[in-house]
């Protein structure tokens, strides 16, 4: 209990926390979370630009234009239709990964 209480009091001094945050671990922890966010956010950026160019999201949004099926047949055909260009883009997207791990 005592433990604890020094250390809050420890690390709510602004004087130590200064000199924590020009330690040489600090900054580069810092600099490495930095870098972590950076790496995410350009790898999201990527993977939406990817999804956002695909034929299976194109053909979603043309199949769902406010139009209701008449029957659940159609439903199905609808369904095979959106499932083949998806399993297509996924093949597509294996093959371009290995190629870029081989390279």
């Amino acid at each position: 209990m005592a433990i604890l209480r020094m250390l809050f009091s420890f690390l709510n001094n602004p004087r130590v926390i200064e000199k924590l945050a020009e330690s040489r671990p600090i900054r580069r922890a810092a600099q490495i979370a930095a870098f972590a966010i950076v790496k995410a956010q350009i790898a999201g950026r990527g993977a939406t630009a990817t999804v956002l160019k695909s034929d299976t999201l194109r053909q979603v949004r043309r199949e769902a234009d406010g139009r209701i099926p008449r029957d659940v047949g159609d439903i199905g055909t609808r369904f095979r239709r959106v499932r083949e260009t998806f399993v297509k883009e996924v093949k597509d997207g294996f093959r371009d990964a290995q190629g870029q791990i081989k390279k």
